[in-house]
């Protein structure tokens, strides 16, 4: 029996400590997950803004690990010239839009934010869910393709070619499984370590690229051939402008950094005279931040593709080429030696996997960030470690689907990045013309209808970036469907504040009975308040002389989940004292009403109801999706949920 008893018992202890590392921390973890997209905690200081740029190069330049490569596959010999259309839209283009993002979010929040800010109810929250799932789309593929690309780098290294060949799956899903035990363990980052990567590998490519000048330079027939054979496949310059016009959407993944750049402003430093309703400091280094990343970046992407277009044959760039997904590293061994090759290899390796990181740190910030608010997330889902879980088998399952191909991801990284931008765009768009800016309105949406050409055209052109997105946007809403559904009878109201006159009536009612009475506002004459207090006597058989106090709620947005109550008490008509609610939920309001009143007043209050008119399936649809419905049991419902004792739960009256 013993035997028996003890191992059980040793079980449950072992259960209960995982259970509790598991969820250790269970709380809203928006802004406080540690990482580069993490906001900074109470007292951070702020870092100066180029340091804080190096946490955007983790996601931004450690795409010239495989940029390049994709590019000349997707562009052939046209992509230097597509390369420069890229950068005129990242100039004139992306780099306006964010600039605006950072005037008008400087908290991190991202153009997702504004967005929300500027849509309101369901049509709001379904939009800022559908961002949602191609922002997850985003950072995974990142965390995927980053790997990817650095296995790439570690199997066509001369020294471990013949040892790791074949294996790239494999070693993908090791990298990725690290990347998910970091953060198991406790992921804490530090501006200092991104300062040295991103240091160390701009300093590498900077040399490998003049290298590859130089080379070009010496040997000027590369340039006529090239020029030869764009002729020839094109015919005059109209026709391979034209084209490059066409093919520049395929590059995409060249415009990946701005999102991220706005989402790491909370660490940058402000000045002296900085509010937290207006950062004014932060704001022009995040502007100067956005600005010298993308030149930085412009710059390396036109030199890198034509060094890569000129000095590497084009068979290379194919799947299985010594060149695919790693052009760059190949001109570094060519041309700097197997020593420096594998030195860049180290470094480039070292930057996608600490790219992979910041996009699951920026994966952990992000959810929290919205689907906690509305509702609409399990309470697991705020705890870190089971969300780790769930990405890093997301990137187990996308790693396996697309076979560690670094090629094969690129349409999915652009589409989600893709999506992003052109949100900002119309964000930025919708803000102009509310400020009645009416230049900045045609400005910003004709960058706008760029970015809808360049993601419709890289959808029709590559649609595996739609499907996954879609994937994770019907997974998000079922998810959140589902969590709202468990919840919806929380109490879901946190604080809730009377003015003077509301605290009058509660005090005055605390020395007898306390009876109010939930009344659906209408015209809110004299002879509506009268009628009603007649009938809820006559229904409940009230005595005259009981005190009654009326209770309106006005539902103000009711796709919010958790929102703050403020009454106001009235004397309406010279007789009739009536408070007045606003909440997401009218039953939820009276609900926090009641239980507010019993803890200031030590008495426990009574409300009477009506029934409503109606099936009980749509009234509770009506609850669901607009705050309203069949009151009278989902108020009853709230209190058994919120008060487990019966004998101080408020009384609830239908009659």
């Amino acid at each position: 029996m013993v035997s028996t008893t003890v191992p059980s018992q040793q079980g449950r202890t072992a259960g209960g400590r995982f259970r509790a590392w598991l969820l250790e921390g269970l709380s809203d973890r928006a802004g406080q997950q540690s990482g580069p997209h993490a906001a900074p905690q109470a007292g951070h200081a702020g870092q100066r803004w180029w340091r804080v740029m190096c946490l955007t190069g983790l996601d931004y330049f450690s795409t010239l690990g495989y940029q390049p490569g994709i590019a000349a596959l997707a562009a052939g010999l046209l992509s230097p010239l597509a390369t420069v259309v890229l950068v005129v839209v990242t100039l004139c283009g992306a780099l306006p839009v964010y600039r605006r993002v950072a005037h008008e979010s400087p908290h991190g929040e991202g153009s997702i934010a504004m967005l929300e800010r500027l849509l309101s109810f369901w049509q709001g929250k379904l939009f800022v869910l559908a961002l949602l799932g191609f922002a997850a789309t985003d950072f995974l593929i990142t965390i995927t393709l980053s790997a990817a690309d650095a296995t790439a780098h570690l199997v066509e290294n001369p020294h471990l070619t013949s040892t790791f060949q074949g294996h790239e799956v494999v070693i993908t899903l090791v990298l990725v499984a690290l990347l998910g035990a970091v953060f198991l363990k406790g992921f804490t980052e530090a501006i200092g370590v991104a300062v040295v990567l991103v240091g160390v590998y701009l300093a590498l490519n900077v040399v490998v690229v003049a290298v590859g000048l130089w080379h070009v330079g010496g040997s000027p027939h590369l340039v006529t051939d090239w020029s030869h054979a764009l002729t020839a496949q094109h015919g005059n310059p109209v026709a391979m402008v034209g084209v490059a016009l066409l093919v520049f959407p395929k590059l995409a993944l060249g415009l990946s950094g701005f999102e991220t750049g706005v989402a790491v402003m909370p660490h940058i430093e402000g000045a002296p005279d900085d509010t937290e309703e207006r950062p004014t400091g932060r704001i022009q280094g995040a502007r100067k931040l956005l600005t010298t990343a993308a030149v930085i970046m412009s710059c390396f992407l036109i030199t890198s593709s034509i060094i890569t277009t000129l000095l590497i044959p084009q068979k290379e760039f194919q799947p299985g080429g010594a060149a695919n997904g790693r052009a760059l590293a190949y001109l570094a061994h060519e041309y700097l030696g197997s020593g420096f090759g594998t030195v860049y290899d180290v470094s480039t390796i070292a930057i996608l996997w600490f790219a992979g990181a910041s996009a699951m740190a920026g994966l952990l910030n992000l959810m929290p960030r919205y689907l906690p608010r509305y509702g609409m997330a399990p309470h697991w889902a705020r705890a870190v470690r089971p969300m780790v879980m769930v990405f890093t088998l997301i990137a187990f399952l996308v790693t396996w689907l697309f076979k560690a191909d670094v090629d094969a991801q690129g349409g999915a990284y652009a589409t989600g990045v893709l999506v992003l931008i052109t949100s900002a765009a119309i964000a930025v768009t919708i803000a102009a013309r509310r400020a009645r800016q009416r230049g900045w309105t045609a400005v910003f949406g004709a960058i706008s209808l760029v970015f809808l050409y360049t993601t419709g055209a890289n959808v029709v052109e590559r649609p595996d970036g739609v499907k996954i997105g879609a994937c994770f946007i019907a997974g998000i809403i079922l998810v959140s469907l589902l969590s709202r559904l468990s919840r919806a009878f929380e109490l879901r109201v946190t604080g809730l504040q009377l003015d003077a006159m509301a605290e009058r009536f509660v005090r005055d009612a605390a020395h007898r009975r306390i009876r109010f009475v939930a009344n659906e506002p209408g015209v809110r004459d004299a002879a509506e308040y009268r009628d009603k207090l007649r009938q809820v006597r006559a229904d409940n058989d009230l005595p005259a002389e009981d005190d009654l106090v009326l209770v309106e709620v006005t539902v103000r947005d009711p796709s919010d989940f958790e929102t703050e109550v403020r009454v106001h008490g009235e004397v309406l008509h010279g007789k009739y004292r009536v408070l007045t609610l606003e909440g997401a939920a009218i039953p939820n309001a009276i609900a926090a009403l009641l239980l507010h009143v019993r803890d200031v007043t030590g008495v426990i209050p009574h409300v009477y109801f009506e029934w409503t008119e109606g099936g009980p399936f749509a009234q509770f649809l009506r609850f669901l999706l607009f705050g309203q419905g069949e009151v009278a049991p989902v108020t009853r419902e709230v209190l058994r949920e919120a008060e487990c004792d019966r004998a101080r739960r408020p009384r609830v009256h239908v009659g």
